[in-house]
């Protein structure tokens, strides 16, 4: 199965019809609202620069599992090598969005 892209990402937020309540009101509109949309672009961030070939290195991995190529933040770490390129993704994604970019699993469903 091939990597979502960022693009693929916001659409399957959109998908998910969401129930949100924030400061007591229910959002109509959670992908669009301007207090979450950043937050939401930082993880986008995350998928559109794993397509990037010049950080396939640091945004990807191979699944020992399937043998494919995955995105970092859902790889099992197998070496210390591994873990390296975790803690440089993380630096990457810093300077990239400024925020937070952690991928909770509320807000991530990476394939």
């Amino acid at each position: 199965m091939p990597m979502m892209t960022a693009e693929q990402y916001e659409e399957s937020l959109r998908r998910l019809n969401l129930v949100v309540y924030m400061f007591g009101k229910k959002l109509d509109n959670v992908v669009d609202d301007p207090i979450i949309r950043p937050s939401m672009q930082a993880v986008a961030k995350t998928y559109e620069l794993a397509h990037r070939p010049e950080h396939e290195d640091i945004m990807t991995a191979t699944s020992h599992i399937s043998g494919e190529k995955i995105n970092r933040f859902v790889h099992i770490h197998q070496s210390t090598d591994d873990l390296v390129k975790k803690s440089k993704m993380g630096r990457l994604l810093g300077r990239e969005t400024g925020c937070c970019f952690q991928r909770c699993q509320s807000l991530s469903h990476q394939r």
